[in-house]
């Protein structure tokens, strides 16, 4: 045999023997669990177009005002769509059967009260083949620090423990901002879909605030809600009915004839009147007038001396009106307090700044030329003109948002707060927490409570946020060092789940006690100020009925935060204008401009 024919045999034999191992310690690891298998992505199958008439598309999470208004937002562009109720703590167990330990608890309310609307569909006789192709559910995704960016592997997992493997998941990424998009073909966002939500998120916030603001002093139990809802209903109404803008049809007759000769132009233009009838049609605007005529309809008494409290904290934990958070807003109305929302459209304008503030921190490092001379004018010219063109695009953005929302603000009539500026949120945070530093809200939560104390805005500030929420434990542990710093601060972080209410509760009455007690003092200095008798403004009130009306706007005055100290204050300050301090026979009607 030559030499040759023996290499070959020798090749051939090692290659045997490695293979022969490899299938060994293969079998071994598969036998002791230890079998490699990398993740991938699932592929589903898409929501496509031809679906719309057919599917219907589940969403959930946000106030019930918020949902009214989407809801009506989907069904106006075409879309068969439900919002599933408020989750409660059944929604938060089944979460917790199906879903994997070590979750927080929105996930496990959010895929728990999707299962059991599932569950329920189910007990009326859909298979669950039906339901697979018949639904698909809308949800937020997002990335960084939190978990929350795997949420939506974590939902499918959920759902195919409960036996709805294939069920559909739409995402809305956090990560895009505003130019977020699900993807799929079937659900497209068109210009009427976006402003319609932009409309949709701003109603909310707004009229959210004003019912905070009417309840805890309405005279007759329970007449706020019963108007409040009938209002919303309308509102829903007009954005599910209004009919779309169509420039052919609805723009003069030269336009249309200049616009079949230019073609840009009939687009440009069709652009521009969409926006201004979508965020300044008629039949929003009168809807709006309407909202304020029948919330303005509810008597309230603003001389009850009421704690302002401050919602802060985790994004789902603030703005979840349930068992989520512990039903805290219901608590705390019922222990005697007035609550302060944080309105969604905070979030948005943070996502606007931080996206500004990258673009500056990356500014070197994103120049077209780094290292130009100082005198390479060009070049750096160049490198200016980058950052501009965005942070120009950044800034007309934040800029629009606020003036929309203010909008929504002045044709409501005027009682709800204005967006805090986030460069001054940031510039309040930034000694305890940098503005760069991403992760939940990032320095909002720092930022808002600072700012709400040093303004005089509320008496006590309360951080609301779930168990072992990585970003709220960074912003807990920075709150040691403001409270420190700030020592008239209240501020009470409570972590919620799905247990511990009766814990949360107690621990908010002891700090609300003290929050109490600092707004009776307000209240009392500030009519001591007045050197008027409690009964004077009483009187004083009961002779003017606008000063009953709930939606009477009170002017806020530097350094008080409670609403019966304002009221006191200006109800003094009309008294002084008349020369009144006792009860007259014949009360002068207050003027349209003394009024506002």
């Amino acid at each position: 045999m030559s030499d040759q024919s023996l290499d070959c045999s020798s090749f051939v034999i090692e290659g045997e023997i490695v293979r022969r191992l490899e299938e060994e310690r293969a079998r071994l690891r598969m036998e002791a669990g230890l079998q490699v298998r990398h993740f991938q992505r699932p592929e589903e199958r898409p929501f496509t177009a031809d679906e719309r008439d057919k599917v219907t598309i589940l969403f959930g999470g946000l106030t019930w005002k918020h949902e009214a208004f989407i809801r009506a937002v989907f069904q106006n562009c075409g879309y068969r769509c439900e919002a599933l109720s408020a989750p409660d703590l059944s929604a938060f167990r089944l979460g917790k059967e199906f879903g994997n330990n070590g979750q927080c608890n929105p996930a496990y309310f959010t895929i728990g009260n999707l299962i059991q609307f599932l569950q329920k569909l189910e007990e009326r006789g859909l298979t669950r083949q039906e339901i697979v192709d018949q639904y698909v559910f809308f949800t937020a995704g997002s990335c960084g620090p939190c978990r929350f960016g795997m949420y939506e592997a974590e939902y499918r997992y959920a759902l195919k423990n409960a036996g709805f493997g294939g069920f559909r998941i739409l995402l809305f990424q956090q990560a895009d901002g505003i130019k977020a998009s699900a993807g799929e073909a079937g659900l497209r966002f068109s210009a009427d879909f976006g402003l319609g939500a932009l409309n949709a998120l701003q109603l909310g916030d707004v009229v959210s605030d004003i019912v905070y603001q009417v309840r805890p002093y309405e005279t007759t139990p329970g007449e706020t809600d019963r108007v409040f809802r009938l209002a919303v209903d309308r509102l829903s109404k007009v954005l599910a009915e209004r009919e779309a803008f169509e420039f052919k049809r609805d723009a003069p007759a030269w336009m249309v004839r200049m616009a079949a000769r230019k073609p840009l132009l009939g687009k440009v233009g069709n652009g521009l009147m969409k926006t201004y009838d979508h965020l300044y049609g008629k039949e929003l605007l009168d809807a709006l007038h309407q909202f304020h005529d029948s919330m303005d309809a509810i008597e309230v008494d603003r001389t009850r001396v009421k704690p302002v409290v401050k919602i802060n904290g985790e994004f789902w934990a603030q703005i979840t009106e349930g068992d989520g958070n512990f039903n805290m807003f219901t608590f705390l109305e019922r222990e005697g307090a007035q609550v302060v929302v944080e309105p969604i459209s905070t979030w948005v304008g943070y996502m606007m700044h931080a996206a500004t503030e990258t673009a500056r921190a990356h500014k070197p490092v994103q120049a077209p030329y780094p290292n130009a001379a100082w005198w390479e004018f060009s070049h750096r010219l160049a490198n200016e003109m980058k950052f501009r063109k965005k942070w120009l695009a950044l800034k007309a953005g934040d800029l629009l948002w606020n003036h929309f929302y203010e909008r929504v603000i002045r044709h409501s009539g005027g009682l709800t707060h204005k967006l805090v500026s986030q460069k001054e949120l940031a510039r309040l945070a930034h000694p305890f927490y940098h503005q760069l530093a991403r992760g939940g809200e990032g320095h909002l939560e720092v930022g808002k409570s600072v700012y709400y104390t040093v303004h005089r805005l509320c008496h006590m500030v309360l951080g609301l946020k779930p168990f072992g929420c990585m970003p709220s434990s960074q912003s807990d542990g920075v709150h040691s060092a403001v409270v420190n710093h700030y020592r008239e601060m209240i501020f009470l972080p409570i972590e919620t789940s799905g247990e511990g209410e009766v814990n949360a509760h107690s621990r908010v009455q002891m700090a609300l006690a003290e929050a109490k007690l600092r707004a009776r003092a307000e209240f009392e200095n500030v009519l001591r100020r007045t050197g008027k008798r409690l009964d004077d403004i009483h009187d004083f009130v009961a002779d003017h009925a606008e000063l009953r009306r709930a939606m009477y706007h009170v002017p806020q005055q530097d350094g008080i935060a409670g609403t019966a100290a304002q009221f006191v204050a200006h109800v003094s300050d009309l008294m002084d204008s008349y020369g009144c301090r006792r009860k007259r026979a014949s009360a002068p009607v207050l003027s349209e401009s003394t009024a506002a």
